[in-house]
């Protein structure tokens, strides 16, 4: 029986006691609340691991460990070339042995050969490459039984906030993950890019040095991005990375007949170009040569002496391209697509003429296009 105060009301302490059992049911609801989106988040996360981790061993055995030889400037204690070992990623995208791959990684190599997930290592030839899209392509000289291409996904469909992960082999890790998301899709700053229509995809998932050429994948395992570069100031991934869209690589690699040239150049303009008494507003400073490349076989020289100039190292010391079949290089960077536009339609047997400056003279150099 509830005794009844002035105007029906319970006493002071009965209302009291009532009050703080409604806080402690109110609060009961919500830490039971509290339990039950925790518990849900939990299953989501467990839900999401043990898909990725499904994904991961699908795709897996499609990545391998790119391994190039290239030659290497020494200044100490007397200048030479060396042959220096490098490394970086790549992803297998066909049953004829096919390998997807970054430009830079291959770009000058004399030799390249790729490790796949079981350890079997298979020679490759470089067929085609677009140094400034940083996207190549690698032939296998055999393909192993067991080898199971990725498949190419549309990139176009890939936006901010999808789950993505990469595979690679950082600091020569083989076959490392790491997973992240889109964070924004950008398009290259460089002339020669924007010329191209390039478009980048920005990762927050850790890339490190070795990881270039890399294949980034979506949750469906279907490659989506070539992983290109980072933006680091200590020199390790501070959650700024850089992926050339599938679609891209596929216009520029495979939609085409591609070419390769064995350059590691550089372009010269503005300030650049005055510096190395270029007689036009640009040309391509010659770095490296790769042996066996068409630019080996027409007799292009690359740099013999390193400089650094304005904070960057270089090469110096070597030809400087001024003109490609008449092509003249340009400031802008719009002449490199109609250059490679040229190289690729080349038929065996054609003349190709180079219009260089060494030494302070302007030359040419001619070769035919040999088989492919």
């Amino acid at each position: 029986m509830i005794v009844k105060g002035r105007r029906g009301r319970a006493p002071p302490h009965i209302r009291r006691r009532s009050r703080g059992i409604e806080r402690q049911l109110g609060m009961k609801k919500i830490v039971s609340l509290i339990l039950s989106i925790l518990i849900l988040l939990l299953v989501a996360t467990e839900i999401e691991a043990q898909q990725l981790r499904e994904v991961v061993k699908q795709v897996d055995a499609s990545v391998v460990v790119v391994k190039t030889v290239e030659k290497n400037l020494l200044s100490s204690p007397q200048t030479m070339f060396v042959s220096s070992p490098g490394s970086g990623s790549g992803v297998l995208i066909s049953t004829d042995g096919k390998v997807l791959t970054a430009a830079h990684v291959v770009q000058a190599a004399d030799k390249v050969e790729v490790e796949f997930v079981d350890g079997q290592t298979v020679p490759a030839k470089v067929i085609s490459s677009v140094p400034s899209a940083d996207v190549a392509m690698l032939k296998l000289d055999w393909v192993p039984y067991n080898a199971k291409p990725a498949l190419l996904g549309d990139s176009d469909k890939m936006q901010v906030g999808d789950d993505v992960f990469i595979i690679g082999a950082p600091y020569g890790m083989g076959h490392s993950l790491s997973a992240g998301h889109v964070s924004a899709r950008r398009a290259p700053k460089n002339p020669a890019a924007a010329t191209l229509s390039l478009e980048l995809l920005q990762t927050d998932a850790a890339i490190n040095k070795g990881n270039s050429g890399g294949p980034m994948f979506n949750l469906a395992g279907e490659v989506v991005g070539v992983v290109s570069s980072i933006l680091s100031q200590s020199g390790g991934s501070e959650g700024l990375g850089f992926a050339i869209t599938t679609n891209v690589a596929q216009r520029l690699l495979i939609a085409k007949k591609g070419f390769w040239s064995g350059i590691d150049g550089l372009l010269l303009l503005g300030e650049w170009a005055r510096i190395f008494n270029v007689p036009q507003p640009a040309g391509l400073l010659v770095q490296r040569i790769a042996d066996n490349s068409p630019a080996a076989s027409i007799g292009l020289l690359g740099g013999t002496y390193k400089a650094e100039i304005a904070g960057s190292e270089i090469l110096v010391g070597g030809d400087i391209i001024l003109a490609v079949g008449g092509i003249a290089v340009l400031p802008d960077g719009a002449a490199m697509p109609k250059i490679l536009e040229y190289l690729s339609n080349l038929k065996t047997g054609e003349t190709i003429t180079i219009k260089i400056l060494r030494a302070g003279q302007v030359s040419e150099l001619k070769t035919v296009m040999p088989a492919r």
